[in-house]
């Protein structure tokens, strides 16, 4: 079957920012302070045109029209972590994983990350922190999900699921246009 242009687009448009909102840096300084301090940053956003919105079933926060944080549901509550514009933005040193070429395709549709993929991790990664995964390689990040197991473990995996993956180069979140 051929779908036009015009229909394609309509899709895409469908999936839209909801509810967005400009607020002020006092009226979100806990929710910054939250999403600086899961990735281990100190950011400072107070010169920032800082929006909050709603997506697909989860806030977000959007610094200078990009959703760099989004709120997500934990095993041990709701926690704000960076989008993976958010890690190109803000580059943090915590909470990684970093895997081999192989998986790359893999995590690029939206799979959950394998243990057998990963080659590095953050050592202090405990299951249930939320984490974002990077090309071995290049540095570059990949996905952003949920640990299943500590950071040590994932290095040691030869078979299983280390991450569950919530948000990937190439889902909806990424190709939002603001």
């Amino acid at each position: 079957m051929f779908f036009s242009g015009t229909q394609s687009q309509r899709c895409v448009s469908e999936k839209r920012l909801r509810r967005r909102t400009p607020v002020r840096h006092k009226h979100v300084r806990e929710v910054i302070s939250r999403l600086g301090e899961s990735v281990g940053l100190d950011l400072d956003l107070a010169e920032s045109f800082l929006e909050k919105a709603h997506f697909e079933g989860r806030d977000l926060i959007l610094v200078d029209r990009m959703p760099l944080g989004m709120h997500v549901e934990t095993g041990d509550g709701r926690s704000w972590f960076p989008t993976l514009r958010g890690v190109i933005a803000w580059q943090p040193e915590r909470c990684w994983a970093a895997v081999d070429h192989g998986a790359i395709p893999f995590l690029m549709n939206g799979a959950d990350c394998m243990g057998a993929g990963i080659h590095l991790a953050d050592p202090s990664l405990e299951a249930g922190d939320l984490v974002w995964i990077r090309d071995e390689e290049h540095g570059k990040p990949l996905a952003i999900g949920v640990a299943l197991v500590s950071g040590d473990e994932m290095t040691e995996m030869t078979n299983g699921k280390a991450v569950n993956t919530l948000h990937w180069v190439g889902d909806d979140l990424w190709e939002l246009e603001t």
